[in-house]
């Protein structure tokens, strides 16, 4: 991946009067993308073994409609 440029956005701070002036650095695109990634696949993970469970449950309980409502929707997870 190309390195980034690093943004700096200028702007005044509103708590002094005077012309101090504060530079913020902006993320860069590859850790705005890494970080999203990483929470799509937590969300992922955690969707899935939440269906894996309640399918599990639904076997157990010997449930056919909800286990055929729950496996429709956990075949998703599967592709």
């Amino acid at each position: 991946m190309k390195k980034q440029k690093i943004n700096y956005r200028l702007r005044r701070s509103p708590v002094f009067r005077k012309r101090e002036i504060v530079a913020k650095r902006e993320l860069s695109f590859g850790i705005k993308l890494a970080s999203r990634l990483f929470l799509d696949e937590m969300c992922y993970e955690f969707n899935k073994k939440k269906y894996d469970e309640l399918v599990n449950k639904a076997i157990e309980s010997n449930d056919r409609e909800r286990f055929n409502e729950l496996s429709e929707t956990y075949r998703s997870f599967n592709r």
